[in-house]
């Protein structure tokens, strides 16, 4: 190809958003972001890799099944949303070449053929690709949380960019779900404006700053548990130099939540 695939992190919204009409609703600013990549992909990808921030493991695994299934991770949502199939193909040799690169960098993975899409896949999925057409597969997040370990498995994976595949870290840039409404506006707003900041900074000195995201404004209270936030250090470090633009902010979420999300490319531009 041309050019290599930029990397993405994305705040992928609440649960299955896209099957309730309110949520949708909620969320079209969101829905709006994710078809505008879709179009902005400079060719169609083969194959898109999701960081999920809802697969935590000990160690790397990556889903390596032909037809994946469904995992609903989620609670409180109508009956209708734990029978959503997103059939999409898995892509069995993306993650064979996945594997062997996170090899190469001493970095222990495995391939795992059962897993099947959570809702931080086929939640932004079903908005990007409604046809459930695209080869689609996922990587799990260490349990540990380490930022430097998840920018060294981005970095790694780096390579596929060139192969024609897209690299999605799947979270949310704010996730407390016990804060919603005008108490989240403050602590959200500050957390995106570092954010923002840190990620406009020259490519070492953005490394450096989410090394230490803990010391950013209301750190804690917008990600109490940084499995949400986890995905971005991989797009991070599978972006290398890439420069980082916003392609996704909405200042009122749920009353008061400031959330976006970035595209990671060497044209800066989105």
């Amino acid at each position: 190809m041309s050019q290599p695939m930029p990397t993405y992190f994305i705040s992928h919204g609440g649960g299955p958003w896209p099957w309730i009409p309110a949520m949708r609703q909620i969320f079209a600013n969101l829905e709006r972001s994710l078809t505008d990549m879709v179009a902005a992909f400079p060719e169609r990808p083969k194959a898109i890799l999701m960081v999920s921030g809802h697969w935590e493991t000990d160690y790397v695994r990556i889903m390596s099944g032909a037809r994946p299934g469904m995992v609903y991770d989620y609670s409180g949502f109508p009956p209708e949303t734990y029978k959503v199939v997103y059939p999409a193909p898995g892509a069995p040799a993306i993650a064979e070449r996945a594997a062997a690169l996170l090899a190469r960098a001493g970095i222990a993975a495995s391939l795992d053929a059962a897993q099947g899409f959570d809702h931080g896949t086929f939640a932004p999925m079903a908005v990007m690709y409604p046809a459930a057409d695209m080869p689609l597969l996922q990587l799990s997040i260490l349990r540990s949380f380490d930022p430097a370990a998840h920018i060294a498995i981005g970095r790694a994976l780096a390579p596929l960019r060139a192969d024609g595949v897209a690299i999605i870290g799947s979270g949310l840039s704010f996730h407390n779900l016990r804060l919603f409404g005008p108490a989240a506006m403050q602590p959200s707003n500050a957390f995106d404006a570092w954010l923002a900041e840190a990620l406009a900074l020259p490519p070492a000195a953005r490394e450096a700053a989410l090394l230490n995201w803990e010391q950013a404004p209301f750190a804690r209270v917008c990600h109490a548990r940084e499995d949400h936030l986890v995905p971005l250090f991989v797009a991070l470090g599978a972006a290398g130099a890439d420069a980082a633009s916003r392609i996704y902010h909405d200042v009122n979420l749920m009353g008061g939540v400031t959330a976006s999300s970035y595209r990671f490319s060497a044209d800066a531009t989105g």
